[in-house]
């Protein structure tokens, strides 16, 4: 038994509120406690979980934590960790018709999948959840739709199926935190912050015709998955989302019956052995559960990835091919290229000349326009020039406004680059990249008054590269587990997930700003936080398709026909040079290939748990993660030369070592007498040599292996790391269309 403390020295909690009756060991445990400090434990309890983990959560003082860690009944304890969260024409953009033959209509639009969101809650009135036309829910369903604040049982139907909410975790944070406000949140499954009624609706929202944000990005709103139902799991609030309520979440999801997990929940990367969303989603794996979690936001920084376990899809951002132009003309006839999702029809001052002023005198931090440090004898009337970091876009927007700015310039900054989240501001305003605000910079230090105006485009669509990827996803090498390659847009693919238009709750306006008193039904988010839900609603359309598939077989699908090139047929760009391995993984995915991949690669629970042993991770870290009492020198010594079978490849050369030899097993899933050939393009460096080099199948479902060697060629340097990269493609030799593709990393560590 494993259980989970929340280390506390202050407050107790009263109110135990057990999922499930406390077992034998966990009474005995408590009793541990109570025998120690004689005091009533039990009444400390915050859940017990049997299905996502085997444990309980508990409120401990530090001195009971230090007695508990020396018992022998206990394996072991983790820490209360707090995480953050991380469209009307992104199915199109991936290539989605309702019309057309295709994934859509081979899955019934996701038909009987149900896909469960822990997020922020959920606004059920929006017309995304609304459930015309959904088939009836399934029979295997056993959630409940939990009753709260503005939360009755009738908010769900045949398209939220069920809802529930877990705050025990948040709530002894806010006792014990007097910067944290509980009352801002709906004590029930309803959203009051906007993210998870976004990140549902992108994943499975039903089709909602003329959709727009106040005019802007004008269409059909359609989730990645518009037939699959959906169950919601509030776990984040207005302080964050606590570990010990995501747990309790998995924990329930499991046994409710869903057939995806979306988590756009992360933060900085740790062992698996203490990631409780790891430790859940094995669970979850096992009984044949995908489960889809974003990257993480913080790139271009490497080894940023959050959520790194390999039977976890971790998804990265890119762009899309629409633009929401909105042109700065300048004094000197030039003109800087921006973006906004500010309503055009409705501006008025920005469309005349007006004269720009930037702040950046003093240390009151006016340069970022925070909240008290524009006079308004400065910017009265004028424009604004507003840097990005520290506070919010669109606050920075509202600082404008409440100080008597007329319209805002926000400007990218080195960190930045050119990355282009729009906002819709509560003025008129434009976002420009950052070589643009140095040519805004250059001329307003030429003139003593500079002036421009803003120039609003509407929106605009396939006049530039996409997909590109987005400058804030985290990119990799994996910090715990650099053998195996992630992030996910690293490893499966990568998904739009800047500027993306979807649902949004009527209690906010669509800057999410508490100022903003327009109401709207949808808006726009960037975030891996959006491009995760992408690829759970894609997930579901495989669920749908291939109800046999495992976890891994549907995300070797996705990985293994991702697209590494973008609509125009070039590389995906990642700035100003071509993407790498650790920006993009597999590549963009590519919904209309991966219901048909030809091969996958497919993993059991078991070899996940080889893997862990060949990496180094003790038995006892294992346990924590698998609930499985193995010995990795048994285990080793069963399976020598073991590789884990992923549709990726990743080769490390360590000091002194030239070879390296792995292993893989690939399923035939397509026709029978199938016949696929290999064709290698080897990192630099390296030289590749697969055998064999053809693999015949006779019949569906057989699988075959095939052996890679690795010869390096390089001669090791002083630097810390250097790597290459290759892939290897298996493509099939009578129709050449199913072309599967596996990326190769190669890195060479350094001489200590």
């Amino acid at each position: 038994m494993i259980p989970s403390a929340l280390s506390s020295p202050y407050a107790l909690y009263t109110n135990s509120t057990n999922l499930y009756p406390m077992s034998p060991r966990e009474e005995e445990l408590l009793n541990f406690t109570s025998f120690f400090f004689c005091e009533n434990s039990s009444s400390r309890l915050l859940y017990s979980y049997h299905s996502a983990f085997e444990g309980f959560a508990v409120l401990l003082s530090e001195n009971e934590l230090k007695a508990l860690k020396k018992s022998n009944n206990v394996l072991s304890i983790y820490p209360e960790r707090k995480l953050e969260v991380q469209t009307t024409y992104s199915y199109k953009f991936l290539g989605l018709s309702p019309t057309k033959a295709g994934t859509w209509l081979k899955s019934g639009f996701g038909q009987g999948a149900i896909i469960g969101v822990l997020d922020t809650g959920i606004w059920p009135e929006s017309p995304s959840f609304y459930d015309h036309g959904m088939s009836p829910i399934p029979k295997k369903w056993k959630g409940i739709c939990q009753e709260g604040k503005n939360f009755n049982s009738s908010s769900c139907n045949r398209k939220l199926i069920g809802a529930r909410f877990f705050q025990i975790g948040h709530m002894m944070a806010s006792k014990t935190s007097k910067s944290i406000d509980f009352v801002e949140d709906y004590v029930s499954p309803r959203d009051s912050q906007g993210h998870g009624t976004h990140t549902a609706s992108t994943a499975g929202g039903a089709p909602v015709p003329m959709a727009s944000v106040l005019g802007n990005g004008a269409g059909e709103a359609r989730g990645m998955a518009p037939g699959a139902h959906i169950a919601i799991y509030k776990v984040c609030w207005s302080s964050g989302c606590y570990s010990s309520d995501i747990l309790a979440a998995m924990d329930v999801a499991i046994r409710d019956g869903v057939d995806i997990l979306s988590l756009s929940i992360g933060g900085f990367p740790v062992p698996l052995y203490e990631d409780t969303i790891a430790i859940g989603s094995f669970r979850a794996m096992e009984r044949g559960i995908s489960v889809i979690c974003a990257a993480g936001n913080n790139g271009p920084i490497l080894s940023s990835v959050a959520n790194e376990a390999p039977w976890i899809a971790t998804i990265g951002a890119s762009t899309l091919d629409r633009k929401f132009p909105a042109i700065i003309q300048l004094g000197n006839g030039k003109y800087v290229y921006g973006e906004s999702l500010y309503p055009g029809k409705q501006v008025h001052n920005s469309q005349k000349v007006l004269e720009i002023v930037y702040l950046s005198d003093g240390d009151n931090g006016s340069e970022f326009c925070l909240r008290g440090s524009l006079p308004r004898s400065k910017v009265h009337g004028k424009i604004v020039v507003c840097d990005r970091g520290v506070n919010g876009r669109a606050e920075k927007g509202q600082v404008v406004k409440e100080s008597g700015g007329v319209a805002m310039i926000l400007a990218n900054t080195a960190v930045n680059m050119e990355e282009d989240s729009v906002d819709v501001h509560v003025l008129p305003a434009t976002l420009i990249g950052f070589d643009e605000s140095i040519q805004l910079q250059s001329y307003m230090n030429s003139t003593r008054k500079p002036i421009a105006r803003i120039i609003f485009g509407g929106t605009v669509i396939g006049k530039s590269s996409a997909p590109a990827v987005a400058q804030f996803s985290s990119r990799g090498p994996s910090f715990t587990d650099p053998s195996i390659l992630k992030p996910d847009n690293f490893e499966s693919a990568s998904v739009p997930g800047v500027n993306i238009i979807a649902a949004w709750p009527q209690n906010l306006g669509p800057s999410g700003l508490a100022e903003d008193s327009r109401r709207v039904n949808f808006t726009v988010l960037s975030g891996t936080s959006m491009a995760c839900p992408h690829v759970s609603g894609i997930a579901a359309l495989l669920h749908s398709i291939h109800p046999k598939w495992s976890p891994a077989a549907i995300k070797s699908a996705l990985m293994t026909t991702a697209d590494t090139t973008n609509h125009q047929g070039k590389p995906i760009m990642d700035g100003d040079t071509p993407a790498g391995l650790f920006a993009i993984g597999a590549g963009h995915v590519n919904p209309g290939r991966s219901d048909d991949p030809g091969l996958i690669y497919d993993i059991n629970a078991n070899d996940y748990i080889t893997h862990l042993c060949t990496i180094g991770y003790k038995n006892s870290e294992i346990f924590s993660i698998t609930h499985k009492n193995i010995s990795c020198h048994d285990v080793l010594q069963k399976n020598r030369g073991f590789s884990l079978n992923y549709p990726s490849i990743s080769v490390i050369f360590k000091p002194g070592k030239t070879r390296k030899m792995v292993t893989r097993r690939v399923t035939n899933v397509g026709s029978p007498n199938s016949i696929y050939s290999v064709e290698i393009v080897a990192p630099e460096g390296v030289k590749v040599r697969v055998k064999p080099r053809r693999l015949v199948f006779k019949r569906v479902n057989q699988s075959l292996s095939y052996r890679v060697w690795f010869i390096s060629r390089k001669r090791i340097g002083t630097q810390r790391r250097s790597f290459a990269e290759g892939q290897l493609m298996w493509i099939n030799s009578r129709d050449n269309y199913q072309k599967v593709r596996s990326p190769i990393s190669v890195a060479w560590a350094s001489k200590k």
